[in-house]
């Protein structure tokens, strides 16, 4: 084989390979704009009258995931099975916001951390790397700490909202969750920067309780879940 023939195969391979790139991009592009409809439906439940709307806004968020996992069936075609690495990157990012809107969905639904199993079948994905496109452990892990970062917010916005007793509610989860991610050793230094990001979440959310606390509204939000009960 001639130089020109060795390098006109690798041009040829080359430019599969970028057929290849472009086709997950414009998959990749839909789970984008499906995830931004997702977030600004979510996104609701922050404001006063939105803690109302939660099971309807769960509901419709629910719906948009049916678009998710037909996107997801379309991407899964769009390059070899085994290749998922190769390409992981170019979907990273979005799989990683849709682990995080899921748990969002799962959290306002039940205050119940979602399994990356649970995560996967909303999606229409696999858990398990064998069986094929799957949901890496640090794409479930990275969209888990970005679930505490929502919930701190939230816990401030249901203060204003004249809701004293969920703040109460998500100080217990995250710390809890804390205690989870330190079983964990990290190494992979992304994940492990957002994790560090997680003790600012903690932090957040104590301030918030013990404002509560010093108001006397701790006490009342406690009758009143009992009451609730």
């Amino acid at each position: 084989m001639s130089v020109s023939e060795m390098f006109a195969a690798l041009q040829g391979a080359l430019g599969q390979d970028q057929d290849i790139r472009e086709e997950i991009r414009k998959v990749v592009q839909a789970l984008e704009q499906t995830a931004r409809e997702i977030l600004t439906l979510l996104q609701g439940v922050h404001q006063g009258p939105g803690f109302q709307h939660i099971p309807k806004k769960c509901q419709k968020a629910r719906e948009h995931f049916g678009t998710v996992r037909t996107q997801m069936e379309s991407l899964k075609t769009k390059f070899p099975a085994d290749q998922y690495y190769r390409f992981h990157e170019h979907w990273r990012f979005v799989l990683q916001r849709l682990v995080f809107l899921a748990a969002f969905v799962v959290y306002l639904e039940s205050e119940t951390l979602v399994t990356r199993e649970a995560v996967a079948e909303i999606l229409g994905i696999e858990a398990d790397r064998e069986r094929g496109f799957h949901l890496d452990i640090e794409d479930y892990l990275s969209g888990v700490l970005t679930l505490a970062s929502e919930l701190a917010r939230l816990a401030v916005n249901s203060v204003t909202a004249g809701d004293y007793s969920r703040p109460l509610r998500i100080s217990t989860f995250i710390n809890e969750l804390d205690s989870g991610f330190r079983l964990l050793n990290l190494k992979n230094d992304s994940l492990r920067k957002r994790y560090d990001g997680l003790k600012y979440d903690v932090k957040k959310i104590e301030e918030v309780v013990y404002d509560l606390s010093i108001r006397g509204l701790n006490k009342e939000a406690t009758v009143g879940a009992g009451e609730e009960k």
